[in-house]
């Protein structure tokens, strides 16, 4: 009787990678987290699933929707859909044994029920760096999380991003000196610029709020030049609203800051359009764009934000934060050939290859390398010595240890360089001399 296959198969929207493309995911991965630790980021995780009302405390409309939740017994649960959110309830939790300013990182897998399309994945790794003071914290910071960032890109070799930087209480405040009452579809609309386009957001723009401030709120996000000509142009609009007052010295600061840590002006545009959503963010708020591939949009975010864990806690916690969604930006640089070129160094040195009754001489050899700190493991499979070989060719292993009666007898090993073709005899303890 035949029995029925189940073919193998994924849920659309999660990402699975061969081994190749894994070894560079992790390696892209290693060097930012490393990165942040130098930085004085201090690593912690937190659950995947965490209690319903706390997880959606923060959330409603359209990102409850996306939440996969579930019951267990009498408990409603819920699975992470952002590193943000349980990161507000741990420090909340943790509050006294925590040391403020906490600068923290944390790489780990979220989950939204988003429609599936290209790029977009409901299982994604995210990796996150935030700041978070008590009752108070420097506009530092905020320039700081953007230098990690910058530092990040460059420890990979990405050079072609350009970070979006704006303030919100800078259009908070132009749109209060304008008497526009309706700042939230404004903002909406604001928000959307990129994905709808000039004219059809000109269009959009002009039936919320009339043709005449329309005009003038499309000068303010045309206007062009360095970073520090947009910023002498926006004060010159002689703006007195006190969010717009703000906002323009906090983006002063941030610039200033930038330039001390080391971010070159090329590294980033002044640009109003961004908003980073409506109520989360506060001050302070950037994307990041591959210039030659904006189409993909964003692919690191983030932002200041007033209070984190307002819902958890009396205390004032505020803070600014960055995200990188690791999955996301992977599948980017595969699409733009970066993947392709990307060269991982293999910790893998050599592979043992007995021939013949010589497994013990082959461990004796194994452990010497290993000791050494040299990557090495052993053949065991009963194969002909040309499908061994043709599996460390597959494998793309450089150097092949051959060991036969021989060599053993000798005390010698043989080895092969895959590459080279090249092949020598020498003592095994030579080898470390010969790689």
């Amino acid at each position: 009787m035949k029995k029925n296959i189940i073919k193998p198969s994924i849920l659309a929207g999660f990402m699975e990678l061969l081994p190749g493309e894994q070894k560079k995911f992790n390696d892209i991965v290693n060097k930012i987290l490393d990165v942040y630790e130098k930085n004085g980021c201090l690593a912690i995780d937190t659950p995947i699933i965490e209690k319903s009302k706390v997880l959606l405390a923060k959330s409603g409309g359209e990102t409850e929707k996306q939440v996969y939740s579930f019951k267990k017994g009498k408990n409603d649960l819920a699975l992470r859909f952002d590193l943000t959110v349980p990161f507000a309830r741990y420090v909340a939790q943790y509050y006294n044994e925590l040391t403020f300013p906490f600068k923290r990182y944390q790489l780990g897998k979220v989950y939204r029920g988003e429609r599936n399309q290209k790029g977009r994945y409901r299982e994604f790794y995210q990796c996150d760096v935030d700041v978070i003071g008590r009752d108070k914290l420097s506009i530092n910071n905020d320039a700081w999380v953007i230098s990690l960032a910058s530092k990040a890109f460059k420890a990979i070799g990405l050079t072609n991003y350009k970070f979006q930087i704006s303030n919100r209480k800078i259009l908070k405040g132009i749109l209060k000196e304008f008497e526009i009452d309706n700042t939230t579809e404004v903002m909406i609309l604001i928000d959307k610029y990129d994905k709808i386009g000039k004219i059809n957001f000109v269009n959009e723009l002009k039936g919320l709020i009339g043709s005449e401030k329309s005009e003038y709120l499309n000068k303010i996000f045309e206007i062009k030049g360095t970073n520090e000509e947009k910023i002498e142009e926006l004060l010159k609009l002689n703006i007195k609203n006190s969010f717009f007052i703000e906002g323009m010295e906090e983006l002063k600061k941030v610039k200033s800051t930038l330039e001390i840590l080391g971010v070159k002006d090329s590294e980033y545009d002044i640009n109003l359009k961004i908003i980073r959503g409506l109520d989360y963010y506060t001050g302070t708020v950037f994307e990041t764009l591959l210039m030659g591939n904006e189409e993909y949009g964003s692919i690191c975010s983030g932002g200041r934000y007033d209070n984190l864990a307002e819902k958890y806690t009396e205390n004032i916690l505020p803070g600014v934060g960055i995200s990188i969604g690791m999955t996301r930006l992977f599948f980017v640089l595969k699409e733009i050939g970066f993947i392709d070129k990307y060269n991982v160094k293999s910790k893998f040195d050599y592979l043992i290859i007995p021939i013949g009754n010589t497994m013990e001489y082959c461990g004796k050899v194994m452990a010497y390398l290993q000791e050494k700190g040299y990557g090495a493991t052993i053949y065991f499979e009963d194969d002909s010595l040309k499908k061994k070989m043709k599996y460390a060719n597959k494998l793309g292993i450089e150097n092949v240890i051959l060991i036969g009666e021989d060599e053993v007898l000798k005390d010698k090993v043989r080895i092969k360089n895959m590459k080279l073709g090249s092949e020598i005899e020498i003592n095994y303890t030579e080898l470390c001399k010969e790689k």
